[in-house]
């Protein structure tokens, strides 16, 4: 039996004193808020950056490949997609002989061949610049589907060329557009002046606002047209890979293994470093904080932990005489310090996850949308990482608490009698 832990399982929560008392529900009290504060940010900084990055990557793709002639995002280098080409992409197999392994044969979800072609809307009462994103019948609209406000997506069929044009909220704003409206885009191209007519089909906005005042999506032969490019010519084959983690790899992959010498891959987090960048910045806040209400809960359960040793010095001098060693009057006031940090675990992490669904369910914390891409602050639970954070809280709590509670050795078993 061990007779260490059987004394603090006795003496736990068991204090007369109401110093003592008030002493360990502020030590339980640190903790589970220290706890909360950690889930919570933890949650809002993950879904921050899972969110935004997921509406990148559904507005670009993940990988661009582009004609290594185009040196500027919008150059009119045509590249040919040609199905051996899109069938290459999306089943990639191993070289026979290589340095770097390839990824997994499933790595690649879509394959879909774009075009941008920049030009002017001009109404009666504005002009504004606008690039349109050119996609073909092949699209997956699941990406696009969830930031439509208004209106429908553009219907584009293999045998058939539509008007469709497909606005952002800010963009039909700004030239007093709407749903069902038949608008003129001007080009210029050779030094001439195009325009094509287009219909209003719906409207999108996905936050990101840099992003969306300037695109809209049509059909890629309109494009093609205008271009007197041939069918199957595109400026851009976006790539969406089904896991994050294969990202780089397929990246490098293709470009080494799989693309001819004329076509570059580049990941959308190269080709948008600034924003990826900036959402990167968001784990030195994460971590600051983290170490904060570290900081704290071991500041204030070191101070609980010297005063609860003070209040038992006359149960430290009997278990003494008695002829129990040190180590096992030390691990009495350990073995109490875990269950207080146990209990305030158990509610920090309660009122942590609650407080979490419940943002999560009702978007009660808001966000200015024009600085943070969002109108709330989204939440992503990590139940990998929430465990992670209860074993790392209490194996360094109580570390830090191996010090502290030598001070049990001072304390002389005649005196601590006597002055009973």
């Amino acid at each position: 039996m061990n007779l260490s832990h059987f004394i603090a399982r006795r003496i736990a929560f068991s204090v007369k004193s109401s110093f003592s008392r008030v002493i360990v529900r502020i030590a339980i009290f640190t903790v589970a808020l220290s706890v909360t504060v950690m889930i919570l940010a933890s949650a809002m900084i993950g879904g921050f950056k899972r969110e935004i990055s997921g509406r990148m990557f559904n507005f670009w793709g993940h990988i661009h490949v582009t004609n290594i002639g185009a040196r500027r995002f919008f150059d009119e280098v045509p590249i040919r997609m040609t199905d051996s080409l899109k069938e290459a992409i999306l089943h990639l197999e191993s070289p026979v002989s290589g340095d770097e392994p390839a990824p997994a044969r499933d790595a690649v979800a879509d394959v879909f061949g774009t075009i941008y072609k920049p030009g002017i809307i001009r109404t009666k009462k504005t002009i504004e610049g606008i690039v349109l994103k050119g996609v073909g019948p092949d699209y997956n609209w699941r990406y696009f589907r969830p930031y439509l406000k208004a209106g429908r997506l553009p219907v584009i069929r293999p045998d058939s060329v539509t008007q469709d044009i497909l606005l952002s909220v800010q963009t039909a704003a700004r030239t007093r557009l709407r749903v069902g409206d038949k608008m003129i885009v001007y080009f210029v191209k050779a030094g001439k002046e195009y325009r094509r007519r287009f219909r209003v089909c719906g409207l999108y906005k996905t936050g990101l606002e840099e992003f969306d005042k300037k695109l809209a999506l049509v059909d890629i032969r309109r494009l093609q047209q205008l271009l007197q490019w041939r069918p199957g010519q595109v400026s851009t084959i976006e790539i969406f890979v089904k896991r994050l983690d294969d990202l780089a790899g397929v990246e490098s992959y293709l470009y080494y293994n799989v693309l001819p010498e004329n076509l570059y891959a580049q990941s959308i987090r190269k080709k948008f470093s600034a924003i990826f960048q900036w959402l990167q910045l968001q784990n030195i806040n994460e971590y600051v904080l983290l170490v904060l209400m570290l900081v704290v809960s071991i500041v204030n359960m070191i101070t609980s932990l010297l005063i609860l040793i003070l209040e038992r010095t006359n149960m430290i001098g009997i278990l003494s005489a008695l002829g129990m060693a040190r180590r096992e009057i030390r691990r009495i006031f350990l073995y109490q310090a875990f269950y207080i940090i146990a209990y305030g675990l158990l509610i920090g992490n309660a009122v942590g996850l609650s407080l979490a669904y419940l943002q999560k369910i009702t978007h009660l914390i808001k966000l200015n949308e024009e600085y943070y891409y969002l109108t709330y602050a989204p939440i992503h639970i990590n139940y990998g990482f929430l465990v992670l954070l209860n074993i790392t809280v209490v194996l360094v709590i109580l570390i830090s608490l191996i010090l502290p509670s030598f001070l049990v050795n001072r304390v002389s078993p005649i005196k601590a009698i006597r002055f009973n």
